[in-house]
């Protein structure tokens, strides 16, 4: 694409772009003729990266260059969970109360099919509450349906052998323990906080735990892979004794 493109699509002037050259914070483009130069999708990325640093984090540039070189000597997978977390963690989104109102612009900002959002919401996991006679979603339902997009254009989706009622069965888990848990922590502290105190701590144990599901998800995923792409040499096999042996030298 052309420079003219690149700054359509990443909002930065093109004298901002010229000056991340110069800096080596993006890598030269290639020419395509003397005064032509052809700039990729890699280029976007990197330089919605470094906007998003600067407009967010109001980092300096010797520091985001400390930033890029640790990005480079991360591995493709480390790269594509940062992406993931640019993404759906950006700091500003945060502080944004985006919702949603209606079914149609729910699919619109989603990419969600009719079926899977009607199958979402009769499972609970996605829920909408009425407004106006329409029904009003959230931030959290929004980023949960983008989610179950992307699980499916990764290879996580029914038409690859993976059933979707695991969702719902984790969902199920989750909402159980949120119900006896907070009942429990309100009951206990009904009478000793106020209201005001009483929401901050429920809100910042929310948080707590929502960051503990995820890390402690992380943790066994990543146990249960290395496991499996360990050398079949170091693996055992049960045998009909019910002990087990190497599997090397089974035939």
């Amino acid at each position: 694409m052309r420079i003219g493109e690149l700054v359509k699509q990443t909002g930065v002037p093109k004298e901002t772009i010229h000056f991340y050259l110069r800096e080596g914070l993006i890598h030269k483009p290639r020419r395509s003729g003397t005064h032509t130069a052809d700039y990729t999708a890699t280029h976007v990325d990197r330089i919605l990266l470094i906007k998003e640093l600067r407009d967010s984090f109001f980092l300096p540039i010797p520091e985001i260059k400390k930033i890029l070189r640790q990005n480079r000597r991360q591995s493709a997978s480390d790269q594509a969970v940062a992406d993931l977390h640019n993404k759906y963690f950006r700091p500003l989104d945060r502080l944004l109360a985006t919702e949603v109102v209606g079914r149609e612009a729910f699919r619109q900002a989603t990419g969600i099919g009719r079926k899977w959002l009607a199958v979402m919401e009769d499972w609970g996991i996605i829920t909408a509450h009425p407004k106006d006679g329409e029904p009003l979603y959230s931030r959290d339902d929004l980023i949960i349906g983008r989610l179950m997009v992307d699980m499916d254009r990764l290879g996580f989706g029914p038409k690859n052998g993976y059933d979707p009622e695991e969702l719902k069965r984790i969902a199920d888990f989750i909402r159980r323990f949120v119900r006896s848990s907070h009942r429990d922590y309100y009951q206990r502290n009904l009478e000793r906080l106020s209201s005001t105190e009483l929401d901050e701590k429920g809100s910042k144990f929310a948080e707590i735990m929502s960051l503990f599901f995820y890390h402690m998800y992380r943790k066994l995923v990543r146990e249960e892979y290395h496991g499996l792409r360990r050398p079949k040499s170091r693996r055992k096999l049960a045998t009909p004794s019910g002990k087990t042996r190497n599997q090397k030298g089974i035939s």
